[in-house]
């Protein structure tokens, strides 16, 4: 017995773990990392929360957030502007063209990259909220299916009552007897 605790003792050490001292120094420990990954995460969103805890945002900040609301909708009307243009002055219309004809072919290049990356940034945005979403419908299957059950448990419980006789509906028994029924 005295060799074993000896042993032991060699191995686990004087209440601590050799052998989990020496595999940490390879491969860092699960759930320390969590641990520390979890109070970065914490730090972050303090930061976060510290930034944008203003209770209102100034003059400048809805200034700004109106100026990132214009462009989809300027861009909207304003083809619908061209069709129209086009419709009730093509003259005028094909004069506008013919200058858009004259841009160089890097500025139409230029122009795509900004509008792509303008509607890639908010394609983005939507698809992220496309997934949270559905992963709070999917979250939400089980209750579905429960209740699709009960419903269908009362379905099967109360066959009788589609039975019942019906009221008299005068509509109903005209319209039958127009039918021959």
């Amino acid at each position: 017995m005295g060799v074993i605790r000896q042993i032991l003792r060699l191995v686990l050490g004087n209440g601590r773990n050799v052998v989990r001292d020496t595999v940490e120094v390879f491969r860092e420990n699960a759930e320390a990392g969590a641990q520390r990954g979890a109070e970065a995460q914490a730090q972050a969103m303090a930061q976060f929360a510290a930034e944008f805890a203003q209770s209102q945002p100034s003059r400048f900040d809805r200034f700004i957030d109106g100026v990132n609301r214009l462009p989809r909708p300027m861009m909207a009307l304003g083809t619908l502007g061209l069709f129209v243009a086009a419709m009730v002055d093509p003259l005028w219309f094909a004069e506008r063209m013919q200058g858009i004809a004259l841009v160089p072919e890097p500025l139409w290049w230029l122009l795509g990259v900004v509008v792509s990356f303008y509607f890639g940034a908010r394609h983005h945005r939507k698809n992220q909220e496309f997934r949270r979403d559905m992963a709070i419908t999917m979250a939400r299957a089980p209750e579905v299916m429960n209740n699709l059950d009960r419903l269908r448990d009362m379905r099967a419980v109360e066959p009788a009552a589609a039975n019942l006789p019906m009221q008299d509906n005068p509509a109903l028994e005209d319209w039958r007897a127009r039918r021959g029924r």
